[in-house]
């Protein structure tokens, strides 16, 4: 996918830089009953353009991680560096104002609004992000070329109600796609669907990077146990090789 004119695009990085650089990562919550290491001492990169995964089982904290990258959390110490951008330097407003602008989200449930369209869920995202740094005028075309891009054009005026699961991921896809973002943060993306239409959605997936973008999925790359960084996985070629 081609960017769009008058995007608004993250810091170029100079020849080698990561796009994501995080150091000694942790997040602890603390209670009058028990203290809880959810993120403990965690260093990776992300390249550029790459698809970069995060596996674990369920409490492992590939959400928690998902969401300290994306400004949802704040860390209790280390650092997160996106385009050379300091996240936990940023305020609410601004985070939400640069996740609108720069990072499309995909859920595992797909969250998609029940009373709109696929097309109006595609234009919501427009709505609230910003428009891409396109005009109000051009995001019709904006949300219905998103909606090609996943297959799903010829389902613009359905509810979510009358799509298959693989179907509302898809929509989701093209959602998180509209603002033209960077980077796209996928949380266990394929869990809630069957085989089949999880291989669909994957499909899907890994070919964003060919379009420009840098995915992040939660579901190899790191494996994360209880907090702390268990392997480093050597990924197929249309995956980012991750090294310490």
């Amino acid at each position: 996918m081609a960017s769009t004119q008058g995007q608004r695009q993250l810091t170029p990085l100079k020849p080698g830089t990561p796009l994501i650089a995080v150091e000694h990562l942790s997040r602890t919550i603390i209670t009058r009953a028990q203290r809880t290491t959810i993120l403990d001492d965690v260093t990776f990169v992300v390249a550029a353009q790459s698809l970069f995964a995060i596996t674990g089982s369920s409490g492992s904290g590939k959400t928690t991680l998902l969401n300290v990258l994306t400004g949802i959390d704040r860390p209790t110490s280390g650092s997160v560096l996106v385009a050379g951008e300091a996240l936990p330097n940023k305020g609410e407003n601004a985070l939400a104002r640069w996740r609108g602008r720069h990072v499309g989200i995909i859920f595992q449930f797909f969250q998609l609004i029940p009373t709109l369209t696929a097309l109006e869920n595609v234009l919501l995202a427009l709505e609230l992000g910003g428009g891409g740094g396109l005009s109000r005028r051009a995001w019709r075309d904006r949300a219905l070329h998103c909606l090609d891009l996943v297959d799903m054009r010829a389902y613009a005026r359905r509810l979510p109600s009358a799509l298959s699961g693989g179907q509302q991921q898809r929509v989701a896809i093209a959602r998180a796609l509209a603002n033209d973002p960077p980077l796209l943060v996928a949380d266990e993306p394929t869990g809630n669907l069957d085989s089949h239409s999880a291989a669909a959605v994957f499909e899907v997936l890994a070919g964003l990077t060919e379009r420009g973008k840098t995915l992040m999925r939660a579901s190899a790359g790191i494996d994360l146990l209880d907090g702390r960084i268990v392997r480093r996985h050597n990924l197929s070629s249309a995956s980012q090789e991750v090294s310490q």
